[in-house]
């Protein structure tokens, strides 16, 4: 009867595996047909999907015949300890095989976590580039250190242990209800350690958060929306103008006030660029769904929330240029992106970000062109040119 079922079970595992062959193979094949007629892009999609698919196909595949060889092994095992029995022989002596898969286990698993740490540990962030990132990498490591310490200890005394005392004949288990004093050992210990991280965490936390806005800050406006970052900087008054949402048009994207007499110098740019070693403060928003401003290398991210501003304060402190020589890599670029699932194009929220020096920035700010476009300024009834030229100046005068 059992063979019945393990010959039934094999049958449905390789109707299976030959499905999936199958289909892999009809997924190719429609690539390599039709390949040729398709545009470059849509070529490259295509080639991509069959690569996707024969991926899930082929470890699909892999795990069916792992199931398949464990189960083998295990009914030819247990025929043989029937076949001992019958012959009035000692059977196997099951205890001995599962401390020895026990064993096996903990080793491949002391294996399986080195080698994540080796090879997939070599795809960390490199250092920080900002003040409080520092704080944040010591606080990473050091968490990080403690589970990887209580990590080793414990599994090696967990299968140890259920190989050293697995079940055998010459004795017999000790039942050992409650000790008081392991009880308080295991839970004083862990909870001292967790208390001082989370404190430590939180005063780290502290420091990044609570920062208010100084003389010489960066302001600058950064806008998320399907699927893209807006920016904005402030002109030579060094001051933002306000934002109102029912002012958004097609023009005016961002819903800039112009009563604001702090809006008519502000600048938009395509690329967000900070001069290194000043303080920088991100003003977040969001138009349509929650995005979130994440940029890694700098240890950055807030939410970015419609109809609730946010704010984050930070000091860039590597340039990129250094930062390139540092990773021996020249294209190497800062980036900023979006850590929301904002919706089908998410995959393309980026914008990027180039740390430079005081003077590199000031030559850059200096090109930038103002937010008030010529578009804009007939939406707003200012077309006459002589008319604005004197408002702005004198806008611009007062802000002086």
């Amino acid at each position: 009867m059992g063979f019945n079922k393990l010959i039934n079970s094999k049958k449905i595992l390789s109707l299976l595996a030959a499905f999936v062959l199958f289909g892999t193979n009809m997924v190719m094949a429609q690539t390599e047909t039709s390949g040729s007629a398709l545009p470059a892009d849509a070529a490259a999609k295509a080639a991509q999907k069959a690569d996707m698919w024969m991926g899930v196909g082929y470890y699909t595949l892999l795990f069916l015949l792992l199931c398949v060889a464990v189960a083998v092994i295990g009914k030819i095992l247990k025929v043989y300890d029937l076949t001992l029995q019958l012959q009035g022989k000692k059977g196997i002596n099951w205890n001995n095989v599962i401390g020895v898969i026990c064993l096996i286990f903990m080793v491949a698993g002391l294996y399986g976590a080195y080698w994540s740490l080796t090879v997939q540990g070599n795809m960390i962030l490199p250092e920080s580039a900002s003040e409080h990132g520092v704080k944040i990498d010591f606080m990473f490591w050091t968490t990080t250190i403690i589970t990887l310490i209580v990590f080793f200890i414990t599994q090696v005394l967990l299968f140890g242990f259920a190989f050293k005392y697995r079940g055998s004949d010459k004795r017999k288990g000790y039942y050992y209800p409650h000790n008081n004093t392991i009880e308080k050992i295991w839970t004083v210990i862990p909870a001292i350690v967790l208390t001082i991280l989370v404190v430590f965490g939180f005063f780290t936390w502290r420091t990044v958060t609570n920062t208010t806005e100084v003389k010489g800050d960066i302001n600058i406006d950064v806008t998320g929306h399907q699927f893209a970052w807006e920016l904005r900087y402030p002109g030579k008054d060094g001051k933002l103008g306000s934002l109102d949402y029912r002012l958004y048009s097609s023009n005016n994207i961002l819903g800039v006030n112009f009563k604001d007499k702090n809006s008519y110098d502000d600048l938009k740019a395509d690329t967000l660029v900070l001069p290194v070693n000043r303080s920088i403060r991100i003003n977040i928003h969001a138009q349509d769904v929650i995005h979130s401003f994440f940029m890694p290398h700098f240890r950055v991210q807030m939410n970015a929330v419609p109809g609730l501003p946010t704010f984050f304060k930070f000091t860039p402190t590597i340039t990129t240029a250094d930062m390139r020589n540092r990773l021996d890599n020249p294209k190497f670029e800062y980036t900023l992106y979006c850590n929301k699932i904002c919706g089908g194009g998410h995959y393309n929220m980026q914008k990027p970000v180039r740390v430079v020096t005081e003077a590199e920035y000031q030559d850059w700010i200096s090109k930038q062109k103002p937010y008030l476009s010529e578009q804009l300024k007939k939406e707003l009834k200012l077309a006459d040119a002589g008319q604005q030229k004197s408002v702005v100046e004198k806008r611009l005068a007062l802000n002086n």
